[in-house]
């Protein structure tokens, strides 16, 4: 929808917004309008370097031509149906999925919350029926982050996190141990736990990757123990960290898998994959869903990762993520560089705002997110090029010239 068609203005739209809308984020003045690949536009045509992505979803770049053409087909044809009859892109897209992650079933969901709420289900289910009405405790990572549905939110190990703020008692069974430390949740599980629920790479957690002796652990760990190991890859997932899945960096394959975001190119969608043995812990009536699954999701699905595949997004990935990583290194105020193909954290000293530096490159027309004070996180669509890398790069390195030029002049 194009604003000269609504006959109001940019700032009327901003103001129907703040009057109707429940807000819960930081608006930047941007009124996006339209995008394209690497690009958002506002109303005026003015190009913004999106290395956000919509929060790591447009991975093949915004408005892929593969996949909104898949979305203009479907909707034409089948928009949305009840769950009992099979449609052609729910049965292409499982196939394509399974094959690609080397699991034996999906469920399909509508995001990455319930991704989540789907896979600790099926686990404690899993538990219980195997080893007793106690077996449902899982052991999650501090500093990690879930969803804000009630089971992933009480996943979420951020106590002091605002949400989980001011909503009552967290949901019961979740143990929090201390990341990329193996001890700390050997210690944790006991003879209630079913599970072990981590993120391949922290990214609201402040961008920190899991090591190899970490996450292999963690596998070798749960299997002698006989419990199950959950990753979530709703942020990391679908070529971002250099592989098709960042469990395939670590050489392990776990027991569920949850995904979204990328997922999609842009339409909603979440999964679980697993293995047969454990699927079957979901029978008639123990789990549903209205809209996963929906047919234009999984036909944008489909499309999308043909794309990722056929261009090879994820080896870009992995290229243009150590580039732009050895580039970050060289900007001021740079305490440490992390992240795993092209999800990237770069952390600034204390003398850096991050939040401020965000808005300061919105006003460049560079499109980032800050994680807390100090952490700025980039997560580009996959199809990004060294120009850009370097565009984006120098825009950061004006705005924190910017930064000491003011605080010189004081």
């Amino acid at each position: 929808m194009k604003l000269q068609e609504t006959g109001h203005t940019a700032q009327e739209i901003r103001d129907l917004a703040s009057k109707y809308m429940i807000e819960t984020y930081e608006r930047f003045d941007l009124l996006a309008e339209t995008a394209k690949d690497q690009y958002i536009y506002d109303e005026k045509g003015t190009p913004y370097l999106d290395f956000y992505a919509g929060i790591a979803v447009n991975s093949a770049g915004s408005c892929n031509d593969k996949v909104v053409r898949a979305v203009q087909e479907q909707a034409g044809q089948l928009m949305h149906t009840f769950n009992y009859p099979y449609t052609i892109p729910q049965a292409l897209l499982a196939e394509k999925v399974c094959t690609i992650t080397g699991f034996d079933k999906i469920f399909y969901q509508n995001s990455g919350t319930e991704a989540n709420e789907a896979m600790i289900k099926m686990a404690r289910k899993y538990g219980i029926e195997h080893y007793g009405p106690k077996k449902y405790k899982i052991v999650t990572a501090k500093m990690g982050f879930h969803g804000r549905t009630f089971g992933s939110m009480s996943a979420t190990g951020q106590p002091d996190n605002g949400c989980q703020i001011g909503f009552g008692p967290m949901t019961d069974g979740f143990v929090y141990a201390d990341y990329n430390d193996l001890e700390s949740f050997k210690n944790a599980v006991d003879d209630d736990t079913i599970a072990i629920m981590v993120e391949p790479v922290q990214g609201e957690g402040g961008v920190h990757p899991a090591t190899k002796e970490f996450l292999q652990g963690l596998r070798e760990f749960t299997k002698e123990k006989g419990i199950l190991l959950l990753l979530d890859e709703v942020q990391t997932g679908w070529m971002r960290t250099g592989k098709p899945m960042s469990y395939m960096n670590y050489g392990i394959q776990p027991d569920i898998v949850s995904m979204a975001k990328a997922l999609g190119g842009g339409m909603p969608i979440g999964a679980i994959v697993t293995t047969e043995e454990i699927a079957k812990a979901f029978t008639p009536g123990s789990h549903g869903t209205t809209f996963g699954g929906h047919p234009v999701s999984c036909a944008a699905a489909l499309a999308e990762i043909e794309e990722l595949q056929d261009r090879k997004l994820d080896e870009n990935a992995a290229r243009m993520g150590a580039y732009l990583m050895e580039q970050l290194a060289t900007l001021p105020h740079v305490k440490d560089v992390r992240g795993q193909g092209l999800l990237v954290g770069v952390e600034f000293d204390d003398f850096i705002d991050a939040v401020d530096l965000k808005h300061r490159c919105v006003d460049k027309h560079l499109l980032t997110t800050a994680i807390g004070k100090s952490v700025i996180r980039l997560v580009p669509p996959l199809i990004i090029t060294k120009e850009d890398v370097d565009k984006a790069v120098a825009i950061m390195r004006e705005a924190l010239e910017d930064i000491d030029a003011e605080a010189a002049a004081v």
